[in-house]
């Protein structure tokens, strides 16, 4: 979504749109606001993934929290961010499964990691000081899913996991609000590697993070960001040997060059990716930063020709 965000070279007004003329902090680069202001952008960005072959769209509400918008003022928008991203996923995903009926479409809703962290400091003076904490983590998380259950999301996707008390906190308010609706949606959990010490940002192997979010029914455990497909390989093969869930991964485009751009080819990205295939690694695959229509295209088509990974869940 960002990487096609960024291809339109959006200004300070396209962001603000008619919604917030008078607003005095700069809202550019808060993307999670154009499904308000610029909402034709959004769901033409859904459509041009699906129509190269992406079974599920991930709704543009990475840091729809409140918590993040806090930075630009925004967050008395956060309920109505997520609920509109959410519609205008699902009206992408059912015009091309009104069109494409033996491929049907569905939306994930996207649940990013909050830009505080609950179990580290982020004074290197007071390490004992928290930024933000457990009970208000839960709190945005849950007004963040219940926008996304409000607009037809199919799922939640607690995405891009670098502190796991961060996602403890999401899945705890998820599940307050499945009790309070009555209703339930599949989760997905997604964390991330951030460097060859083959840790999360809290420090946790791949088995030590899956251990901490086994206790709910989770659909997936995966990884995504930071590494591209080849370097995320290793850590996949823990899951996949790990893991009673489904396992998921939606690796980088490679790993970004020194102005902080993605250069690795689909052809290359799709190389990489049909090695989870042939070892049967993976369930779910799909792409994050750098990963254009091109790139989500040759995965689609590679991924037709394998069969999913075997799993013991029931």
């Amino acid at each position: 979504m960002g990487t096609m965000i960024q291809a339109h070279k959006l200004e300070e007004e396209d962001f603000r749109g008619d919604l917030l003329v008078d607003h005095d902090i700069l809202v550019k680069g808060n993307n999670d606001l154009l499904s308000l202001t610029k909402p034709d952008i959004i769901k033409e960005i859904h459509r041009i993934y699906f129509e190269v072959g992406a079974d599920i769209a991930e709704t543009n509400t990475f840091n729809a929290n409140a918590i993040s918008q806090a930075d630009y003022g925004t967050e008395y928008l956060t309920y109505e961010m997520n609920r509109a991203s959410a519609i205008l996923a699902r009206e992408a995903a059912d015009e091309f499964t009104k069109s494409q009926p033996d491929q049907p479409r569905f939306v994930a809703g996207s649940l990013g990691p909050t830009n505080r962290t609950a179990s580290m400091s982020p004074d290197v003076n007071n390490p004992g000081f928290r930024a933000v904490t457990f009970d208000d983590l839960k709190e945005a998380y849950k007004e963040q899913a219940r926008g996304l259950m409000d607009g037809g999301a199919d799922l939640l996707l607690v995405e891009t996991v670098f502190d796991t008390l961060n996602a403890k906190a999401a899945l705890f308010g998820i599940q307050e609000l499945f009790e309070e609706e009555g209703k339930e949606l599949p989760i997905m959990v997604s964390g991330t590697i951030t460097d060859a010490s083959g840790r999360t940002l809290s420090g946790q192997t791949t088995q030590a993070f899956l251990v901490s979010v086994s206790h709910i029914n989770l659909l997936s455990v995966g990884l995504n960001c930071a590494l591209g497909a080849d370097q995320l390989r290793p850590y996949l093969q823990v899951l996949d040997k790990e893991s009673p869930f489904f396992v998921s991964a939606h690796p980088n485009a490679g790993l970004p060059n020194e102005f902080g751009e993605y250069d690795e080819t689909p052809e290359i990205m799709g190389q990489q990716i049909e090695e989870y295939l042939k070892e049967g690694l993976v369930n779910v695959v799909g792409g994050c930063c750098g990963t254009t229509p091109e790139h989500i295209r040759v995965i689609a088509e590679l991924a037709k020709k394998y069969s999913p990974r075997l799993t013991n869940k029931v």
